[in-house]
This record gives C-alpha cells, sequence and structure tokens, in this order.
C-alpha cells in the first residue's frame, strides 16, 4: 500500500488515488443523476481516507463544488479533505468563454469559496487557457491569492508545454492536469519530461479512457447515440479493436495479481515520473471502494514494461 505523496512543490499530502467528482452534480455531463447517491460517493471517498477531491465550476454549472463541500462540512474536519476546484469558464449569454484575466480568476476563487463553504482552497486550478492573458500573469493572480491564504497550491489544466512554461516562469506552478491514458500517451513527449524536471505534479484525467481500459467492453457492447463514446475514435471500427485486444493482453497480469484490468492500469500511472496522484471518477460507493484495489497492486518493473510494449 502506497503512503500519502505531496503534490509538485507544495506541502500538502494525498492519498495517490483521489476522486474525480464531475459525477457528483455534473448534471451538464451526465444526464439524471442522484444527487444523494452523488453525496454518498464523497463521503465514502472520505471515510476510506481518499483525501483527494477534484471539482470545477464548470461541473453542474456550480453544483459540484456545492455538494462537495456540503459533504466536506458535514464530515466535520476539513483538514482531512484536501479539495482541488477549477475555474476559466465564463458565460456570456448562450456562449461560454475561456477566461484568464487576473480580475476574473480572483473573482472565480472568490464565488468557489463561497460554493465549496470553506475559507480556503487547496489547489486552485487555471481549467483551460484563453488567448489573450500572459499566463505568469494569470499565475501570478493565482500566487497572490496563496499569498492571502485562500488558496494553498497553484495549478493549471490543459495548458500546451509553452503554456505550461510561460505560466511556471516564476517556478510558482505545482500541478498540471491534462489527459492522458495508455491510450493517448502524447504527454509523455512535451509534459511529462518539464514535470519531472520542475517538480510539478502530473494530474492524469480521462485516465481509464471512458471505461475502455476496465476490459468490461467487448465488439458486442453498442452505446446510446448520446453517449460520448459513440462518437471518441477510441471506439470506432478497427481502432476499437484493436484496442480490445490491447485491453485482453492486460488480463493475464492482473490475473497473476489477484486484480482486475482497472486496478492493473491505475497502478501503471503511479508508476510513472511525476503522476503522483490519479483521479479517476466514480458515480456510486462501490466504485470509489474499488478504485483504491489499485494501491494494493505491485507491478515489477518488467511488468512496468510489458504495459508500455503493449500499448506502445
Amino acid at each position: 500500500m502506497r503512503k500519502r505523496t505531496t503534490l509538485g512543490k507544495s506541502s500538502i499530502e494525498v492519498n495517490p488515488v483521489g476522486l474525480g467528482t464531475n459525477a457528483v452534480g455534473g448534471h451538464n455531463i451526465y444526464p439524471n443523476l442522484d444527487e444523494e447517491a452523488g453525496k454518498d460517493v464523497v463521503r465514502t471517498a472520505l471515510e476510506q481516507g481518499m483525501n483527494f477531491l477534484d471539482t470545477a465550476y464548470i461541473y453542474g454549472p456550480e453544483r459540484s463544488e456545492e455538494l462537495t463541500g456540503q459533504v466536506v462540512r458535514e464530515h466535520g474536519r476539513r483538514e482531512d479533505a484536501v479539495i482541488a476546484t477549477k475555474g476559466a469558464h465564463q458565460f456570456k449569454g448562450q456562449d461560454v468563454v475561456f477566461n484568464n484575466s487576473p480580475d476574473f480568476l480572483r473573482k472565480s476563487v472568490d464565488q468557489s469559496l463561497q460554493r465549496l463553504g470553506t475559507d480556503y482552497i487547496d489547489l486552485y486550478y487555471i481549467h483551460f487557457p484563453d488567448k489573450e492573458t500572459p499566463k505568469d500573469e494569470a499565475v501570478g493572480a493565482l500566487k497572490e491569492l496563496k499569498d492571502e491564504g485562500k488558496i494553498r497550491s497553484i495549478g493549471v489544466s490543459n495548458f500546451t508545454l509553452d503554456q505550461l512554461k510561460e505560466a511556471n516562469k516564476d517556478g510558482y506552478v505545482d500541478v498540471i492536469q491534462s489527459e492522458y491514458n495508455l491510450f493517448k500517451r502524447e504527454a509523455e513527449q512535451l509534459l511529462l519530461p518539464y514535470t519531472s524536471e520542475n517538480d510539478i505534479t502530473f494530474v492524469p484525467y480521462f485516465p481509464l479512457a471512458s471505461g475502455l481500459l476496465t476490459g468490461k467492453y467487448d465488439e458486442n457492447t453498442s452505446f446510446d447515440p448520446d453517449d460520448i463514446r459513440a462518437k471518441s475514435p477510441l471506439f470506432q471500427g478497427e481502432t476499437y479493436r484493436s484496442n480490445l485486444e490491447k485491453v485482453d493482453k492486460l488480463k493475464s497480469i492482473a490475473l497473476k495479481k489477484e486484480a482486475q484490468v482497472p486496478h492493473v492500469v491505475l497502478a501503471w500511472y503511479l508508476e510513472q515520473a511525476s503522476i503522483d496522484a490519479i483521479i479517476p471518477g466514480a458515480k456510486n460507493k462501490e466504485q470509489v471502494r474499488d478504485n483504491l484495489k489499485c494501491l494494493e497492486v505491485e507491478l515489477s518493473a518488467d511488468e512496468v514494461k510489458e504495459i508500455d510494449y503493449i500499448f506502445g
């Protein structure tokens, strides 16, 4: 069982397996969500020592922050939770734009604090880059908020390598969150070498590739037309069949470990340089407990290389 890990250059310690909460009040992402079930997911995470809770303004919008905050307050020990949230989305009528301006980020942090019902946020991310704001100026605003005690650490999300370098010009960035999984490994070429060299934690999102890396799908699996998987390139034609074959090769490794395929996949990520924590989502209490089982999987150096080769 792995011990707690530190996020980047901060002093914040987290369970390496956190909880992505876009299915907790994320009504704009998943239809027909049960809010009480979502709160149970967060309750179970905290009860199991899964202290790293990842939310965002746009999940809901707003509702995920509100529900997550309710459970943390109900829990009664704010220090038991490491709350990460994100901002950048700005509604202009029916349109949504990204805004990284210092004034907007300051307002966004204050509004997130209100929704979460707390007086500090452990990790605040710029959720998406805009096209106008110099990234060091945006991060500089977050540094001021950190100095004021409103946030404890600084993150960016969905930034390119050049944007990350600009954002980290003064060395203030602790964490970057970006898409990465065994099917989408572009980050290995650019982002991960930089984060490793600069003591920045890399938190991957979509670590299980919308369920494709769980081993529960086969060629006969069909998806509702409204399901994001129905249009994802990973789930189309020959690519899908090839991907299923790769996942199938993980089953022998999982069998040896007396584990399931997703546990092996999540354990593999935690073996990669600068990936200190992962945030798989969960829609029910059982999935929360199941995600934690990856901490019981110990991969040998040869097994890490074998998985790398399968998906290389």
